[in-house]
């Protein structure tokens, strides 16, 4: 028995996507793990942040082969006659700074401290905001309304005032920088895993949980956490560029990371000192096109996880995938058809044979 071309074309597909027949079914994160690598502009994000990655890793490294230190000045070699810094050249692969420091090894530095405050800052805010998420959505009640008006209260504080009040009492440094970005990044993600609570606490499974005598501790850790995976990795996610972001504003602004340690910020803030980026633009460059493309590769990376785990965006990918498909089929149908037609003496314009009816007395 002969498929027609459009459930051919369609069970083609189908193997393609799960591979060959006899495979055994995979799981939601395999399945999430081939999706991602499906979506090319993710995987050029996870390819450059494993680069920046290793560059913060191997940032003491770079420093011994180049034989120059973060806040080493060489005022002889590292700097014009004139006093201006040197450009890019052999010694030093991207300029150096108004003091006469490598760029490119400050910019190693720099980034272990964009990525510490990142990723430290966003795990520690996704966990205060799962916590009180799952806390004021579950229980409800007054536990829900004081926790809810917290996070209105953070939410409502103007974010660069609250950075200054502080510096000024306790002095800059890193764990004030942490503290301030972690206190500013939990709000929205409680919020959004407050709402995912409520929803899920209605459900069948977690009623029929309920009703078998679970405990509230089971209920939330194997039923509810598990469903929650979705949007706390995707907000997790998203919330390491903004962390990135705020960091290098404070720095940029003198209230975040401490000179001599570099930071993509305080860089920043070098180049724009006595206008020094007029005469010095790869101060600027350097730090500049690191942060914006280490923000952009992270907000790429979260939109690749949401669409990968998120099952209905993988039906409607393969949906259209499946339409192109049939109505390819249909048009080869179409051509075979016509084919078969001409072979067998039946013009394709009028269907009827050559011969028949030729007379206009019939």
């Amino acid at each position: 028995m002969t498929l027609p071309p459009e459930i051919g074309a369609e069970v083609a597909l189908d193997a393609a996507a799960t591979g060959e027949a006899g495979i055994a079914q995979l799981n939601s994160w395999q399945h999430m793990w081939r999706r991602l690598r499906a979506d090319r502009a993710a995987m050029a994000a996870i390819v450059f942040i494993v680069l920046v990655g290793l560059l913060a890793l191997l940032a003491p490294v770079i420093a011994h082969l180049a034989g120059h230190g973060f806040s080493q000045q060489f005022r002889d070699t590292g700097m014009t006659p004139d006093g201006l810094p040197v450009g890019p050249d052999s010694t030093f692969w991207m300029g150096t700074d108004q003091l006469g420091r490598d760029v490119f090894v400050r910019l190693a530095y720099g980034a272990q401290v964009s990525l510490l405050v990142g990723v430290v800052a966003s795990l520690i805010a996704a966990i205060i905001g799962v916590t009180v998420g799952v806390v004021a959505g579950y229980f409800g009640g007054w536990a829900d309304a004081v926790l809810s008006r917290v996070t209105d209260f953070v939410m409502s504080i103007p974010f660069l005032l609250c950075a200054l009040a502080l510096v000024s009492v306790f002095g800059a440094s890193v764990g004030l920088c942490l503290f301030v970005v972690v206190f500013f990044s939990w709000a929205v993600t409680g919020r959004v895993i407050r709402a995912q609570v409520r929803a899920l606490k209605e459900r069948e499974f977690v009623e029929a949980s309920r009703s078998l005598g679970a405990s509230t501790f089971s209920i939330v850790f194997k039923d509810i956490l598990p469903n929650l995976a979705e949007p706390i990795i995707v907000y997790t996610t998203q919330m390491i560029p903004s962390a990135i972001v705020f960091e290098a504003t404070l720095s940029f602004l003198g209230m975040g990371i401490v000179p001599p340690q570099p930071s993509w910020g305080g860089m920043l803030s070098d180049a724009a000192t006595n206008s020094t980026y007029m005469i010095a633009p790869w101060m600027v460059f350097a730090p500049g096109s690191m942060l914006l493309l280490t923000t952009l590769a992270f907000n790429i990376l979260g939109d690749g996880l949401r669409d990968a785990l998120d099952p209905k965006a993988s039906r409607r990918l393969f949906g259209r995938k499946r339409r192109r498909a049939g109505r390819g089929g249909q048009t080869a149908s179409a051509a075979a058809r016509k084919a078969r037609s001409a072979g067998a003496g039946r013009p394709a314009e009028t269907g009827r044979p050559v011969g028949a009816g030729g007379g206009a007395g019939d």
